[in-house]
């Protein structure tokens, strides 16, 4: 079964941890994570060397959160497993797949509910609809995050299954605020510099506000029959 839930800190998490069935017998660790691709991979390299990972080093990993989506296809609320994670590097495009049989097993338990996805990795917030789009048409890719190569990077040289499922949270078509300021070089949202960017595009900020609720609502959802004791057991080989 999958025993650990990466997601990234603050609001994602919560809805993870909402979700996850308190009837369930034996819940999997949640782990949260820091946002971007460079201090999410700090991270992981620091929680290798600690001893509760030595001790219990997961097997079956599955990665949840939101994205934002590349194409007109996918809107806020629809949900999205990734099959892999794109990274563009010095005009190069690497890949890192995600694992087959879980993907197969999620694609199987969330049946037409959720779409299988190309996921392209940022090392920065993308804020303009028109660069999202140029992203999308350039990559191939359907949807983005700031940490999914890293993670399936990071795992794949240790042999460890990683699954991805989120849920789209910001459309290809308007604009956001720019957040770049609020994000810490930690991976952390600073309050501050978060209202005030939100205060200089009131419009974006509340089109992005009421589309991260409904992402958030749905993530809880997922959550919530995914990991259930008949269908979380059924992960198992």
């Amino acid at each position: 079964m999958i025993d650990t839930i990466l997601v990234v800190q603050g609001p994602e998490l919560n809805s993870v941890r909402h979700g996850l069935s308190h009837r369930l017998s034996v819940p999997p660790k949640l782990l949260p994570l820091p946002i971007g691709l460079t201090s999410v991979s700090r991270y992981l390299d620091k929680w290798q060397k600690r001893q509760d990972f030595c001790s219990e080093q997961p097997s079956k990993i599955l990665v949840m959160g939101l994205c934002g989506s590349l194409c007109s296809k996918y809107q806020p609320g629809d949900v999205v497993i990734y099959d892999e994670c794109v990274l563009l590097h010095e005009s190069q495009l690497l890949q890192q797949k995600c694992n087959d049989v879980l993907t197969g097993k999620l694609q199987t338990y969330l049946q037409k509910r959720a779409s299988l996805v190309r996921s392209l990795t940022s090392d920065r917030l993308i804020h303009k609809a028109e660069e999202k789009q140029l992203l999308g048409k350039n990559t191939g890719a359907e949807v983005v995050d700031m940490e999914g190569f890293a993670i399936l990077n990071f795992f794949a040289k240790l042999s460890i299954s990683v699954a991805m499922v989120r849920v789209i949270s910001d459309d290809s078509h308007h604009d956001l605020p720019d957040l770049s300021c609020a994000i810490t070089s930690s991976g952390n949202l600073e309050p501050l510099p978060l209202a005030i960017a939100m205060f200089r595009k009131p419009i974006a900020a509340l089109q992005l506000i009421q589309n991260a609720r409904k992402g958030l609502q749905v993530l809880q959802q997922v959550t919530n029959y995914l990991f259930t004791d008949n269908i979380s057991s059924q992960y198992s080989d």
